[in-house]
């Protein structure tokens, strides 16, 4: 620490003074020395994990960042937090407690650093809900933080295509309609996910990741470098690195967390096409922060941001083929060259997103992956808020790869998503229907179930764009086709949905931003009448905690909204 000035913030309180030398002796058992007490103690969170492979290789990762921040001159310590594997949880219970594990994550790096009353953190996410866990604790604590991506996974291959984990879940649809058989179906399974890293595609993992670089939270790159790549390594030693840094420029979350940098991330999701995951995530980071971000402020930003990325679900490439040609720092130099980003905005590199991007490359001459702004897939943003009588609060859906805009058709009304399974696997489900989806909202789920693998089976069956799904729960940011998610409020709490009859009649129309069902208000008002709450599905535990605390889907399905 010569040369620097004395860093010691937060962790003064237990490392100086005779009163404190039980605590200096717990940390010498964990390896502290008489010189580490005089440095900034630095936590490395690391959501690692054998449960999914989008976290499997972040221990490795987590020490490449504990000796970066060590090398810097900061005393570093491990701690771990957890992951959901959403793919593994899907179509299932288990989907309940995905989301809520977004909370656990945040509470558990928040309790665990202030606790230990550390200076700085580096944390390191990978599966969906780890990257918004990590962000929401930082921006609570607001001290001196780097976040790291763990990274994506490469591309399977299976009759020299490129297969991901959503070609799993399509796979199952196309084996119940008859189209594949069961060594077709084992070959997917075998071959969709090769090694470490989170989902391919623009799925919601990969979203999020580019979010954050966009927000100024994490290096320069780090979203778009994949799992294996060796430079990942570099990554997390440079933002050991950082975090020590910060400390030194007096550099904290919040001045980078900014609404400007709200705005920047959802540019740069818009442009890339990303998972409606990214309205409830950002949201909720931004309720951390201290920043007012709501659903019209997304669609401010939408307006005049075209969509601008072939990539799946609804598109053709995948993350490391926009890594290979210039990465997420070559998308958003393309937008700041139009104007399209706030250039001023701060980075945890201490410079701003302007001076980052000057030394990003361009983009490739001669890629595919990335439309010119002149000739965009879209002229504006495809992740659309809807609002009307079935949604007053507002609705999410995304329009990339629809080649419709408008649908009217019979409500086909299911209270969970196993009937509507079923009535999908039976064909009951028919060319023109709008399937409706509810009580599977923040409280009603509860913990607002992903439906990746009911647009699988729908998509599966020949129905891709023929039929509507309408649904207070979620979606993956694997999903595609004419869905509709996030209606609020949800049907638990009285939402028009829940007073949906079979047979209404639905008409969504995402040019005029609408989703509506043919009822007078007459009727709708004896119908809220007649409608009683339905009982909690649980009542103890973390889901039972979890479903009395939830905010509506339009706050970002906060658990702290109302805590004075």
């Amino acid at each position: 620490m010569e040369g620097k000035k004395d860093l010691r913030i937060r962790s003064k309180v237990i490392s100086e003074g005779v009163n404190r030398v039980p605590n200096r002796s717990m940390l010498r058992a964990v390896g502290f020395t008489d010189e580490d007490f005089k440095k900034p103690m630095i936590g490395i969170a690391s959501t690692w994990s054998e449960v999914t492979p989008c976290n499997v290789h972040i221990d490795g990762l987590a020490r490449e960042a504990k000796s970066g921040a060590k090398d810097n001159g900061g005393a570093p310590m491990i701690f771990n937090t957890i992951t959901v594997s959403d793919g593994i949880a899907m179509g299932h219970e288990g989907m309940f407690y995905s989301l809520p594990s977004r909370e656990i994550i945040a509470d558990s790096i928040e309790t665990v650093t202030n606790a230990e009353r550390l200076d700085g953190i580096v944390a390191i996410g990978g599966c969906d809900k780890t990257t918004p866990g990590c962000l929401m604790a930082i921006g609570r604590m607001n001290i001196p933080s780097v976040y790291v991506y763990g990274g994506t996974i490469q591309p399977g291959k299976l009759n020299g295509n490129d297969i991901d984990i959503v070609s799993s879940f399509e796979a199952v649809g196309q084996y119940k309609a008859g189209t594949i058989n069961d060594e077709e179906l084992h070959k997917v399974e075998c071959n969709a996910c090769p090694g470490a890293g989170a989902c391919g595609g623009m799925y919601t993992a990969n979203t999020m990741a580019s979010a954050v670089e966009a927000l100024g939270m994490s290096i320069p790159g780090s979203s778009s470098t994949p799992a294996v790549n060796n430079y990942k390594e570099s990554e997390c030693r440079q933002a050991g690195e950082l975090v020590v840094n910060l400390l030194e420029k007096d550099i904290y979350p919040r001045d980078i967390m900014t609404k400007e940098a709200f705005e920047n991330a959802i540019t740069v999701v818009m442009a890339l096409g990303g998972s409606t995951n990214a309205f409830l995530h950002l949201t909720a980071m931004a309720h951390s922060a201290g920043v007012d971000l709501s659903l019209d402020d997304f669609e401010r930003v939408r307006e005049r941001v075209p969509h601008i990325a072939d990539m799946k679900p609804s598109g053709k490439y995948v993350m490391q083929d926009l890594y290979e040609i210039g990465g997420v720092p070559a998308v958003m130099k393309l937008l700041h060259e139009h104007g399209l980003l706030h250039g001023d905005c701060l980075t945890v590199t201490g410079k701003t997103v302007a001076e980052n991007l000057e030394e990003a490359p361009s983009l490739k001459e001669g890629q595919e992956i990335i439309r010119s702004l002149n000739d965009p897939i879209k002229a504006s943003g495809p992740l659309v808020v809807l609002r009307g009588n079935l949604a007053p609060e507002g609705s999410v859906a995304k329009m990339s790869g629809q080649k419709i805009s408008r649908f009217e058709g019979p409500a086909r009304v299911y209270n969970n998503e196993a009937e509507a399974t079923a009535a999908i696997e039976a064909d009951d489900i028919k060319e023109g229907d709008v399937l409706v989806i509810r009580n599977v909202g923040p409280k009603g789920g509860p913990g607002m179930p992903e439906m990746l693998s009911i647009t699988s089976m729908i998509v599966g069956k020949g129905l891709n764009g023929k039929v509507a799904l309408m649904t207070d729960g979620r979606f993956s940011g694997g999903s595609h086709g004419f869905v509709i998610g996030h209606v609020s409020p949800e049907a638990f709490v009285g939402g028009p949905i829940g007073l949906l009859k079979e047979g209404d009649t639905i008409t969504i129309d995402s040019d005029k931003q609408q989703i509506n069902f043919a009822v007078s208000d007459e009727e709708l008002e004896r119908r809220r009448a007649e409608w009683v709450r339905p009982e909690l599905r649980y009542k103890t535990g973390i889901l039972g905690k979890y479903a009395r605390l939830v905010s509506s889907s339009a706050k970002g399905a906060v658990t702290d909204l109302d805590i004075e």
